[in-house]
């Protein structure tokens, strides 16, 4: 009996361990050289909440379409959400593509 209470608790620890895993955001590089403003909301309307450090890798959980911006990796509409009320315009994250690589967010 103990075996199989152990087992499943092993289990039941890989399943928790998996489902957590597949819900974690991919990371991207920040544009070498820049310290990034994550604002409120996407566009630079918003509030500064905090400036990425150099060399900076942020996740990115969902995107949005915002405010145009022009950075080093073109110019687009699309912001990155990197953590719950922080966004980051996408021309300054090395996602290399042109379009949206996360879902949408709600």
């Amino acid at each position: 009996m103990l075996t199989t209470v152990g087992g499943a608790a092993a289990a039941l620890g890989l399943v928790l361990a998996t489902a957590g895993s597949s819900a974690a955001a991919t990371s991207y590089p920040v544009a070498p050289g820049y310290k990034v403003n994550v604002r409120s909301g996407p566009g630079t309307q918003y509030t500064i909440v905090r400036v990425l450090p150099l060399d900076a890798k942020v996740p990115v959980h969902c995107q949005k379409y915002g405010e145009t911006v022009s950075g080093p990796y073109g110019t687009t509409n699309i912001w990155d959400n990197i953590a719950p009320g922080e966004y980051v315009s996408d021309s300054y994250v090395r996602t290399g593509s042109d379009g949206m690589v996360a879902p949408r967010c709600a």
